[in-house]
């Protein structure tokens, strides 16, 4: 039996920060719209994110993520030009411009004009002896457990990676009441803002910087990990080790890019080390190589969640404008969506991205 295809103006397949606004600006321009999102709740990494953010105000400073995600929630759910699908997992994105679509058991096709891709980033992992021993978990993971369902992964945790993301669920993990270890980065520098460096400084969570993990031990879960130094070529230095009794294991070691369904699609991509790995080329619309396909937020190249949503935004208002909508102030609107994306890659802080955006351009 032949499955019915259903015809929709623009589809988006994520529900995070990039998905959110790239939804709320096509639909605003006066496009009709369909948002997709595999989860129960929409927010995507907004929902677990309980500190607060940078930048100016209209980077949302100040802010928790937990209250953009229910703030962008709220204006999606009860958009009149906005259908949101939650628990809807796209499986399929195929060569006529078809996506395939499951729900609660059923599946169903979508044929859009247009599409943009924000799904996001997976994390990534590290391999070492005994990697698979419970009581080793991602960051995001545990900031999962810990910031939306209020469960500790353990008493005593080693945190390895010592970026953003490791050095923020640390903080949050001395807040629940969670002991630290230590914090290790194989990289001579931390990568993390100072300013929340400094937080788990004064708490007084040691930070071994040129160290990485050598191995975990336990016999039926963690019961520690053993670290040890790494010279100028990254090479461990034997003699260095450090042992510490800990009963869990916090992997940061950072993100990649959730491109699947854009090669699915076809779309050109390229290995760009600086935005976390393969990601799609794209214009300055954030438009792929394949027509009437678009990509935002850590699926075009991990960054914060701010440079998400303003990247959502930008494609949205661009895919609503080449279907006949938003004409009127497009011109004004659309400058000030790439003056803020802007003025978040500024600066040192966004000298990587900049260096691997400009790998992506077509």
């Amino acid at each position: 039996m032949q499955q019915e295809i259903s015809f929709v103006e623009i589809a988006v397949i994520g529900g995070g920060p990039a998905g959110l606004c790239a939804a709320l600006e096509a639909a605003n321009a006066g496009a009709r719209v369909v948002l997709l999102d595999r989860q129960d709740r929409l927010g995507g990494q907004l929902i677990k994110q309980t500190h607060r953010f940078f930048g100016s105000r209209s980077h949302r400073a100040s802010e928790r993520g937990i209250n953009i995600a229910a703030e962008l929630t709220d204006r999606v759910t009860s958009h009149p030009r906005i259908e949101a699908l939650t628990g809807a997992t796209v499986f399929g994105f195929y060569e006529d411009g078809v996506l395939g679509v499951e729900q609660e058991g059923r599946i169903f096709y979508l044929k859009p004009s247009r599409v943009i891709v924000a799904t996001g980033a997976s994390e990534k992992s590290l391999a070492f002896p005994n990697n698979d021993l419970p009581g080793i978990y991602g960051a995001g993971a545990v900031q999962t457990l810990v910031n939306v369902y209020g469960i500790l992964p353990g008493k005593r945790v080693l945190m390895v990676g010592a970026g953003n993301i490791g050095v923020i669920v640390t903080y949050q993990l001395l807040q629940a009441g969670m002991e630290v270890a230590a914090i290790v980065e194989a990289a001579p520098r931390i990568g993390a803002y100072w300013v929340h460096a400094a937080k788990v400084r004064r708490a007084g969570v040691p930070i071994y910087t040129s160290h990485t993990i050598k191995r975990a031990y336990g016999k039926r879960e963690v019961e520690g990990a053993v670290i040890w130094q790494l010279d100028e070529q990254g090479k461990p230095v034997p003699g260095t080790e450090k042992d510490f009794a800990v009963d869990t294991i916090c992997l940061s070691v950072g993100l990649s890019p959730l491109i699947e369904l854009l090669a699915q699609a076809g779309c050109r991509l390229a290995f760009v080390p600086q935005l976390g790995g393969h990601v799609p080329l794209r214009d300055a619309n954030l438009q792929t190589t394949v027509p009437g396909v678009y990509v935002a937020g850590d699926a075009a190249g991990v960054e914060e969640a701010s440079a998400a949503m303003m990247e959502g935004a930008l494609a949205g208002l661009h895919a609503a404008y080449s279907l006949g909508y938003g004409h009127a102030g497009y011109d004004d609107r659309h400058r000030e969506l790439q003056h803020q994306l802007d003025s978040l890659r500024s600066g040192p802080v966004g000298e990587k991205i900049r260096t691997g955006l400009a790998r992506v351009l077509v």
